[in-house]
């Protein structure tokens, strides 16, 4: 397939066979499998993925790519491409009577707009099984990190509180074309069923977590004033004199349980 890779899209295109066979063998597709590939782009992981399932479906924004995808896999089985926006699309709705089992979700995502992509997911997680894809090394560094390292932040603790987070392999520039410009990673999400940790009001903990690192100079006494009081930090056993790459998953969801207990008692 011939086609110019368009920089408003983020497209990098992957073409290593070793690096394919082993993103399909970390992946170890079935049949029974319901797969989704977000971005197939030139399909060189589509194919594999095809020849493993036989049916498989996809959302690819770049219409350029729609016909020559669907020529190219037309004989490895049942390819349905979906013309789509990945951050608007609702993945819920693949899911359905005639194809109950949850998702698994596949792809080589824009390094551009990559966070943004992950965040809506995890407003979907209910109905995905595991997601594995390809980012740039540094975001997969952030979704790995724990508490004291500066590369922890707002998208490691939101990621961790719904899934289990593995990164699996590094990818070279030379993966891809054209080559970008920074080392990628192959990672695999796997949402929990029942988190370990109870958050009462997910929108609650999204905002203190936001807020936190938003202003990740300040201690939490001022960058959550308006929202954690002295009396919470307390009662956590929290000092507000921390700043928040400071503190654990545990005790974000601690002071988030708390703030919510408190508003639901006044």
């Amino acid at each position: 397939m011939t086609h110019k890779a368009k920089k408003r899209f983020g497209q990098n295109f992957l073409h290593d066979q070793g690096v394919i066979s082993r993103i399909v063998h970390s992946i170890r597709p079935t049949a029974e499998d319901h797969l989704i590939e977000i971005g197939p782009g030139q399909g060189a992981i589509t194919r594999e993925l095809l020849k493993a399932t036989g049916r498989l479906e996809a959302i690819e924004l770049d219409r350029d790519l729609l016909r020559p995808l669907a020529q190219m896999c037309a004989e490895l089985g049942s390819l349905q491409i979906y013309n789509a926006d990945a951050l608007k699309f609702d993945f819920c709705q693949l899911q359905t009577e005639e194809r109950p089992a949850q998702l698994r979700l596949v792809g080589n995502l824009p390094y551009n707009i990559s966070t943004p992509i992950l965040f809506h997911l995890l407003e979907q997680s209910r109905c995905i099984k595991d997601m594995h894809f390809m980012l740039q090394k540094e975001v997969v560094e952030r979704m790995a990190a724990g508490p004291g390292s500066k590369i922890y932040g707002r998208l490691s603790v939101m990621l961790q509180a719904l899934c289990k987070v593995e990164p699996l392999f590094d990818i070279g520039p030379g993966a891809f074309t054209p080559a970008p410009k920074v080392d990628s990673a192959f990672v695999r999400l796997i949402p929990f069923s029942s988190p370990p940790l109870k958050i009462e009001d997910q929108a609650l903990f999204s905002q203190i977590v936001t807020q936190a690192f938003g202003q990740r100079r300040k201690t939490l006494r001022n960058s959550l004033r308006e929202l954690i009081s002295d009396e919470i930090f307390a009662a956590a056993e929290i000092d507000p004199a921390l700043r928040a790459e400071r503190l654990s998953l545990a005790e974000f969801v601690k002071l988030s349980n708390l703030a919510w207990k408190t508003r639901q008692s006044t």
